[in-house]
C-alpha cells in the first residue's frame, strides 16, 4: 500500500518524516508501506481532510538520554489550522537508540486501536496512553529464527518479520544456518536446501539497519551438520555423521570460509559459532585417525581454534555448551576460552529458580555475563503452544531481571524440528510478551496493552491467535505447568500423522470427546476468520482450523469403525465409509493445498517435500483404507448370499454332501441364516482368541478386515494425550530395516 494513501480506518497517524532524523526514514517508511491497518501516512495535512482524526508523530534523537531508554509525550501547545482541536493531537517520541524509537511507534499503533474500538461505557485516558516513559532492561534483545529444518524463510518474509521485531523493541535478529548459505566452489553446500545468496544477506542486513536491528550470523561449527556430511564431498571432514572432524587442518580451513561467508555480506562484529549437541565428538573417525583423547579435552581444543579464527576475523564468537551447566565437564571452568559469548539455552522450565540457578552455574564457568535463551513453542506442530510459550517466558524473564543476579542479553528462538510443520508466525503473539518483558522490572506485563499493541501491528486478534493453541491442548489437565513436566503436547500432530487404518495411538485419547473439542474450535476460528477488515491479519488462522476440521473427522474414526466390523453392521461401517471417511478425504485435501500455499508464499520451496511425502502417505493410507473396506462389505455380502450348491461343495459349512444341490427353498434359507450365524460367531470369537480361529481351515475364506482385530494397547500408561512425539514414531509402528 502506498504510505500516502494510508487513510483507511478513520484513524490516522501522520509522521513528519521531512523533519525527523535521517536515520527513521527508510524504516518508518518501510513499516507505513505495510502497515495492516492502512493508517500511517507520511503525506501532508491537506491530503487528510475525509479522515475522522489523526495524531501527528515527531521523532527526536536525544544523545544525553540513557541507553535503551525512549520517552513519548504529547505537546499541549499544538495547534491544528490556527486553533487547537480535540481531533487532533502532536506526539513528541525522544529517543537514544533507534530500536526505542520503532517501539514507541509500535505502542502508538496499540494506542490508536484502543482509542478506535473504546466506547461510552469505557472511555480512554488519552493522557495516559501517550505520554509515558520507557527503559530496556537489555543491552541485546534478539530472536533467532530456524532457517535449517527444511523452510528458508524468503526474503520478504524476514522482512516482515524484521519490521514486527521493530515495533516490538526487538534489536537483534539471528538467522540459524547450518548449510542454508552459499559457499563459494562448494556446490553440496547446501544443495537442494534454498540457501541464502550473499546478496539476500546484504538485503536482509541493510533492512536490518533500517529498523535499528542488528542481523547476526548464527551457524554450526561442529556438531548439527549432517546435512553436508552426508555427501561424498564432505566425507573426509566427517567425525560421525553430525559432527566435523577436530584436530584436522582442513576442517579449520573449512571452517574459517564458513565463517568468513556468512559474516561479510553483514555489520556485525558478532557470530553464534554454535558447538551444542556435538555428541560422540572424538569417537568416530577421529579416534581411528588420533587414538583416543578425553572428548571434552578434544571439544575444548576444537573451541580455542575456532576463537583464534574468529579472532582473525575480528569477530566475537557466541556459543552454547549443552548439558555442562547439569553438572557435566566442570573442569570447563578453567580451561574456557576468554572473550567468548556463552548462550544458556533453557525452553522447558516454568520457574524462575531454575533460570537463576543455571545462570549462576555460568558464571562460575568464568562467564560473568550469560545470554539467556528462551523459545516460542514452534517445533515438532502446526501452531505454536503460545499458553506454554508464555509460561517460560514469563519464568525466564523473572530470573533475567533479578536486580543483583540479572542479565543483559536475552534471546527468543524459533525452531523448526521435524520439518518446519508450523507456521512460524504463528509465534507473534509470544513475540510481543517476550519484548513487553523487556521493558519493564515488573514480574508481569500487560496483557491489555499486549492485545491492543498486537491489533495495531500485526493486525490480528491476540486472543484469536492464543486459542488456536488447543489444537494441540485437548484438556486442561493435558497442559504440563508442574515441575516434572517441561514440555508442551503435539497432540495435533501425532494425531494428524497417526495411520488411520492401524490407529495404534488411539487409547492414549480414546477416553477423551475429541470430536466435541475440535468441532468447537472450528466453530470458534470460522468466526474469528471473519472479521478481516479489523483483524486481516485473522487470515493467518485458516491453518489452525483447516487442522480442526481434519482432526474432527479423524480422531474416532477408526474406533468407530471397529465398532460396526466387530458388531457385524456392515450399513453403518458403509456409512461411516462413504460419508465420514470421504469427508475427510475432502478436508485433508483442503488442508494440504492450504499449507502448500502458506509454505510457497513464506519459505523458499525446497523442504516443502518432506511435508508433502506425510500428506502423500496419509492420503494414500485413507484410499487404501477405503478401498479396502468397500471390498470386504462387497465380499461379506457375496459369502452371505453364496449359492447351496457352492457351499455343499467346498463342505464348509454343514457337512452336507454333493447332493445338497437338490436341496428346498427351505433348507436353502435355514443355510443361509446359519452362514450369517456363523459369520458373527466368527467375527466375535477372533476379538477374544485370534490364534484359535486361524487354526480353523474352513474360516479362512470368510472375509475380513484383520486391523480392525486386533486389540490396541497403550504405549504411555498414564500419560493420556500429553505427548511430545515426532512423525517417525506416530506414522507407523513398524520400524524399517
Amino acid at each position: 500500500m502506498d504510505a500516502e494513501m494510508s487513510t483507511s480506518g478513520g484513524f490516522n497517524l501522520l509522521i513528519d518524516l521531512a523533519n525527523g532524523p535521517e536515520d527513521l526514514r527508510d524504516g518508518i517508511v518501510a513499516i507505513a508501506n505495510n502497515a495492516p491497518h492502512g493508517n500511517i501516512s507520511l503525506a501532508s495535512d491537506d491530503d487528510l481532510q475525509d479522515v475522522e482524526f489523526h495524531w501527528h508523530l515527531r521523532f527526536i534523537m536525544d544523545e544525553t538520554m540513557a541507553e535503551g531508554e525512549c520517552t513519548v509525550m504529547t505537546d499541549p501547545t499544538f495547534q491544528y489550522n490556527g486553533q487547537q482541536d480535540d481531533k487532533h493531537t502532536a506526539i513528541i517520541v525522544k529517543y537514544r537508540r533507534k530500536i526505542e524509537a520503532f517501539r514507541s511507534l509500535g505502542r502508538i499503533l496499540g494506542a490508536s486501536r484502543q482509542m478506535q474500538t473504546s466506547n461510552g461505557d469505557a472511555p480512554v485516558d488519552l493522557q495516559t496512553l501517550l505520554n509515558f516513559t520507557e527503559k530496556a532492561r537489555y543491552e541485546n534483545l534478539a530472536v533467532m529464527i530456524d532457517c535449517s529444518r527444511g523452510g528458508v524463510p524468503k526474503q520478504s518474509s524476514v522482512f516482515y518479520l524484521l519490521r514486527n521485531c521493530a515495533l516490538m523493541g526487538i534489536n537483534m535478529l539471528q538467522l540459524y544456518t547450518e548449510d542454508t548459505y552459499q559457499l563459494e566452489g562448494e556446490t553440496f553446500f547446501g544443495y537442494l536446501r534454498g540457501p541464502y545468496t550473499q546478496q539476500e544477506l546484504k538485503n536482509i542486513d541493510d533492512y536490518a539497519f533500517a529498523l535499528g536491528i542488528e542481523l547476526v550470523p548464527c551457524i554450526q561449527t561442529l556438531g548439527h551438520l549432517g546435512q553436508i556430511l552426508q555427501w561424498p564431498r564432505f566425507h573426509i571432514f566427517r567425525d560421525t555423521n553430525e559432527v566435523l572432524l577436530p584436530n584436522w587442518d582442513e576442517t579449520y580451513n573449512l571452517i574459517e570460509k564458513m565463517i568468513k561467508t556468512v559474516s561479510a555480506p553483514l555489520r556485525s562484529k558478532k557470530v553464534h559459532i554454535g558447538l551444542d549437541e556435538a555428541g560422540g565428538v572424538g569417537e568416530g573417525r577421529y579416534r581411528q585417525i588420533f587414538g583416543y583423547d578425553e572428548p571434552s579435552r578434544v571439544f575444548l581444543q576444537h573451541v580455542k581454534r575456532v576463537q583464534d579464527i574468529c579472532k582473525r576475523l575480528d569477530l566475537r564468537p557466541m556459543l552454547c555448551l549443552a548439558g555442562y551447566y547439569d553438572g557435566g565437564t566442570p573442569q570447563l571452568a578453567d580451561t574456557l576460552p576468554p572473550d567468548i559469548d556463552l548462550v544458556y539455552w533453557d525452553y522447558y522450565h516454568t520457574t524462575s529458580i531454575s533460570y537463576a540457578t543455571k545462570l549462576q552455574q555460568h558464571r562460575e564457568l568464568g562467564c560473568a555475563n550469560p545470554w539467556l535463551a528462551t523459545a516460542a513453542w514452534t517445533w515438532n506442530r502446526f501452531w505454536c503452544a503460545l499458553p506454554f510459550s508464555f509460561a517460560t517466558i514469563q519464568a525466564a524473564c523473572q530470573a533475567a531481571k533479578r536486580k543483583d543476579e540479572g542479565i543483559n542479553n536475552m534471546m527468543l528462538t524459533i525452531w523448526g524440528d521435524e520439518g518446519h510443520e508450523c507456521d512460524m508466525f504463528s509465534s507473534l503473539p509470544a513475540l510481543h510478551y517476550f519484548a513487553d518483558h523487556a521493558y519493564t522490572l515488573e514480574d508481569e506485563v500487560d496483557l491489555e496493552r499486549i492485545r491492543f499493541c498486537f491489533e495495531g501491528v500485526i493486525g490480528g486478534n491476540y486472543d484469536d491467535w492464543v486459542f488456536a493453541s488447543k489444537i494441540d491442548q485437548v484438556s486442561e489437565e493435558d497442559t504440563p505447568l508442574t515441575l516434572k513436566t517441561h514440555f508442551a503436547p503435539n497432540t495435533s500432530k501425532y494425531l494428524m500423522w497417526e495411520d488411520p487404518f492401524l490407529s495404534h495411538i488411539s487409547p492414549q485419547y480414546g477416553h477423551l470427546n475429541l470430536e466435541v473439542h475440535y468441532a468447537n474450535i472450528s466453530n470458534y476460528l470460522a468466526r474469528a476468520l471473519e472479521f478481516n477488515e479489523t483483524y486481516p491479519q485473522n487470515a493467518r488462522l485458516r491453518m489452525a482450523y483447516l487442522v480442526s476440521n481434519v482432526l474432527g473427522l479423524k480422531c474416532h474414526l477408526h474406533q468407530r469403525m471397529v465398532m460396526a466390523y466387530q458388531m457385524g453392521n456392515r450399513q453403518d461401517l458403509y456409512d461411516l465409509t462413504e460419508g465420514r471417511l470421504v469427508d475427510l478425504q475432502v478436508a485433508l485435501d483442503q488442508l494440504w493445498k492450504y499449507h502448500r500455499l502458506m509454505w510457497h508464499k513464506n519459505n523458499k520451496p525446497f523442504g516443502w517435500e518432506v511435508v508433502e511425502l506425510r500428506y502423500g502417505g496419509l492420503r494414500t493410507r485413507l484410499m487404501t483404507m477405503r478401498d479396502r473396506i468397500l471390498e470386504y462389505i462387497d465380499a461379506s455380502e457375496a459369502w452371505l448370499a453364496r449359492p447351496v450348491a457352492a457351499v455343499v461343495e467346498e463342505g464348509t459349512l454343514n457337512g452336507h454332501s454333493e447332493e445338497a444341490n437338490g436341496t428346498s427353498e427351505q433348507e436353502k434359507q435355514q443355510l443361509q441364516q446359519h452362514n450369517h450365524q456363523r459369520l458373527q460367531k466368527h467375527l466375535q470369537t477372533r476379538r477374544g482368541s485370534q490364534l484359535a480361529w486361524n487354526m480353523v481351515s474352513d474360516m479362512d475364506q470368510i472375509p475380513s478386515i484383520p486391523e480392525f482385530e486386533t486389540i490396541r494397547e497403550p504405549m504411555y500408561d498414564y500419560a493420556g494425550c500429553n505427548l511430545l512425539m515426532d512423525y517417525a514414531r506416530v506414522s507407523t509402528p513398524s520400524r524399517p530395516g
